[in-house]
């Protein structure tokens, strides 16, 4: 898939309606909205790829999953400043790097998160440079991967009671769930057209 394969997918009203909002396990009316934002960096390369993170097993929240880079939006910023701002924070992005190319739908998470993903470009090589307080590591998913419909799975797990659904992506050294998965899913769909 080329960069303006990619661009001409994120731009398309009839791809967009093949997603919605999704949520992930947990209760999500126990807390109070927090409004969060994502970078979602398709890395330029001959293959194209995803950027992602394995957050510092130190953390209080999250602690060792995967994830894109992101957190909260602070007071005055729009969800794409936020997502590069965190971005830059997290990975050591160069701000002026990633070039935005819209949202895809909130995601919602048990925690309380709506989460809004904000898809960009970036070139690559890059340089980039993890916050140890932060970032275990920076690593890359196949876009490829993420293009092939069979390639995540739906599991189910018991959580507080219920029964709980949520989709995982292959990966050899790392457990990708949750809202990181859901987001990855929504992104093939777009990118596909269906």
């Amino acid at each position: 898939m080329t960069p303006a394969d990619i661009i001409a997918r994120l731009s398309d009203p009839a791809a967009r309606r093949l997603i919605g909002t999704e949520r992930t396990a947990g209760p999500p009316e126990a807390t109070a909205p927090v409004a969060a934002a994502v970078l979602v960096p398709i890395l330029l390369r001959p293959a194209p790829s995803i950027l992602l993170t394995l957050r510092a097993a130190r953390l209080k929240a999250h602690a060792g999953q995967v994830s894109f880079p992101g957190g909260r939006i602070e007071a005055g910023e729009t969800p794409e400043q936020a997502a590069v701002r965190e971005a830059t924070e997290e990975v050591g992005l160069a701000a002026h790097l990633p070039d935005l190319h819209g949202r895809l739908p909130t995601h919602v998470t048990g925690t309380g998160y709506h989460i809004t993903p904000v898809v960009a470009l970036v070139p690559a090589p890059l340089n980039l440079t993890a916050d140890p307080g932060e970032v275990e590591e920076i690593f890359e998913l196949p876009l490829a991967l993420v293009l092939d419909p069979t390639k995540p799975e739906r599991r189910s797990r018991e959580f507080q009671g219920r029964q709980r659904e949520f989709w995982v992506w292959p990966h050899d050294r790392h457990y990708i769930w949750g809202a990181t998965a859901a987001i990855l899913v929504n992104l093939g769909r777009v990118l596909r057209g269906g």
